[in-house]
């Protein structure tokens, strides 16, 4: 069967090896949003260990509402802080390099749906990787229990167990040791070319 994802800001390491051994994933769209959670924020690994990258939503106090409806606030200049962020975690890995340029536009735009910047940030990671998965958008909302059910990947305080991703090269590793299953963003700028291969050999389990 086909697997079962949220698309994300900037999807996990675990998310994105579910997609590297699937030619088909359908994307869930039509869940009610969550706070906290990798629709609207990614860790990636700064100086000072693991970094919180968080992007404001504007919220509907009292109301449930649909992921696809969530409308991103741009009262702070959260690209800026973003991106300055990214720059200063990963100006001296090996790779960061030859993405930036194509990065740095997804950080320019200011695009009104959080929905659709995260498949803006899907879209980038598709052609980069490269993943040659095709993505469709469910029709309906789907139950969850499923052995190809992976929506629990979304959430940040997620379970380890399930989870097998071997250890890599990080810029600060020399400093706080090996953190597993940040931003694919992490590993992109660390393994370059090689952060398919990598992907294609990590063990996640279904729900």
């Amino acid at each position: 069967m086909t697997p079962l994802l949220h698309p994300c800001y900037f999807g996990s390491i675990a998310q994105y090896a579910i997609m590297s051994q699937h030619p088909n994933v359908i994307f869930e769209a039509h869940d009610n949003y969550q706070k906290q959670t990798y629709r609207n924020r990614m860790y990636i690994y700064g100086a000072n260990g693991k970094q919180l990258l968080n992007i404001p939503v504007q919220h509907q106090k009292g109301k449930k509402i649909q992921y696809t409806d969530v409308l991103i606030s741009y009262v702070e200049n959260w690209q800026k802080e973003h991106w300055k962020s990214l720059e200063s975690a990963y100006r001296t890995s090996p790779f960061f390099e030859f993405y930036e340029d194509e990065l740095a536009i997804i950080y320019k735009d200011k695009e009104e749906r959080l929905m659709n910047f995260n498949l803006k940030c899907h879209q980038f990671l598709s052609d980069n990787l490269p993943l040659e998965t095709q993505i469709k958008k469910s029709k309906d909302f789907k139950a969850y229990g499923d052995d190809n059910d992976f929506r629990y990947l979304v959430n940040a305080k997620q379970r380890t167990q399930g989870i097998f991703l071997p250890p890599y090269t990080q810029v600060f590793s020399s400093k706080h040791g090996f953190i597993s299953n940040l931003s694919v963003l992490d590993l992109l700028f660390n393994e370059g070319p090689n952060a398919i291969s990598y992907l294609e050999r990590s063990k996640i389990e279904g729900k």
